[in-house]
């Protein structure tokens, strides 16, 4: 088994064959994850596209093995939230972006700018309510998900992604406050298997050309 402390090669894909070769992985090779490999994954998702860069997405990463335990308790017990080296909780924080405006600004803006343009995103979004605008930010964070597969696997990873959990009982898990909206749970590793192939409709069954 790899240690923690080795640097497993790295293989970068070409994005079509990333999308191509991407699978839903359920059973995983029982070795770490390479940090540097996991930091770079995660750098890459977050350079999904956001509106008016609110940049709302967040990441919770779980390596621990008693935690991942407790994870998949409140996630109908699927095998695959331990058999993964680390799960990735992708979520949405709006509340966080208002609270920090600043923040999503460069600060070669100029400090004044920078703090017009934050009153300007705390007034747009002020006029919603909590969930309204938690359900605008997930539609983002749902953005940075695909990212995140994608970058996975084009780093030579694989995922699966997870929507069957309990998200009441995941907050409490995690710490996270009430607000927060979940785009999934991603399970990432190295292949224990080779998954299912994919079944698809083609393009003219799913496509209207106008």
């Amino acid at each position: 088994m790899t240690t923690s402390t080795e640097v497993r090669p790295t293989t970068t894909l070409p994005v079509a064959e990333a999308i191509q070769t991407r699978r839903s992985i359920r059973k995983f090779v029982q070795e770490p994850m390479n940090q540097d490999d996991l930091r770079e994954i995660l750098r890459l998702a977050s350079l999904a596209p956001t509106a008016n860069n609110v940049q709302p997405t967040r990441f919770a990463v779980i390596q621990s093995k008693d935690l991942q335990q407790k994870l998949q308790d409140v996630s109908y017990n699927q095998s695959q939230v331990t058999s993964a080296p680390a799960v990735i909780v992708v979520y949405s924080d709006m509340e966080d972006v208002l609270a920090n405006a600043e923040q999503n600004f460069p600060a070669s803006m100029g400090e004044e700018q920078v703090k017009t343009r934050a009153e300007g995103l705390r007034a747009q979004f002020g006029a919603q309510d909590v969930a309204q605008r938690g359900q605008w930010a997930l539609t983002q964070a749902n953005i940075a998900f695909g990212f995140l597969m994608l970058a996975a696997r084009g780093k030579g990873y694989d995922t699966v992604p997870m929507l069957g959990f309990q998200p009441d009982k995941v907050k409490e898990l995690l710490g996270l406050p009430e607000h927060v909206q979940f785009a999934g749970l991603l399970p990432i590793g190295k292949r224990d298997e080779e998954g299912f192939p994919h079944h698809r409709h083609n393009v003219d069954r799913i496509t209207t050309f106008y």
